[in-house]
């Protein structure tokens, strides 16, 4: 409602100010530059006032996401075996599930 309403004001005014009989143009009288000033500060006013109370952009929220629990590990002790099969020692492997 507030955007038409700023939207019809600014129509009239530009409206009103084609319609408008122009004057000859003197040198000593700076008051229609004053007004032109003054009319341009406010339809810029209501033009910016009406853009920057436009709506919030919208964002969505991701959605939930598993995080998976970390593997169970360990170290073992496990036998080495020769060519043969035959056990010459041992040495630490790490097991993880």
């Amino acid at each position: 409602m507030r955007r038409t309403i700023a939207t019809v004001s600014a129509a009239l005014a530009l409206g009103a100010a084609a319609l408008a009989p122009a004057a000859p143009a003197r040198a000593d009288s700076a008051g229609p530059a004053i007004a032109a000033g003054i009319g341009g500060f406010a339809l810029g006013a209501i033009a910016g006032g009406a853009l920057g109370n436009s709506a919030p952009p919208v964002v969505y929220a991701p959605g939930p996401v598993y995080v998976a629990p970390p593997p169970a590990c360990w170290v073992e002790r496990r036998p080495v075996f020769d060519e043969f099969g035959v056990v010459v020692g041992s040495q630490p492997r790490r097991i993880c599930q």
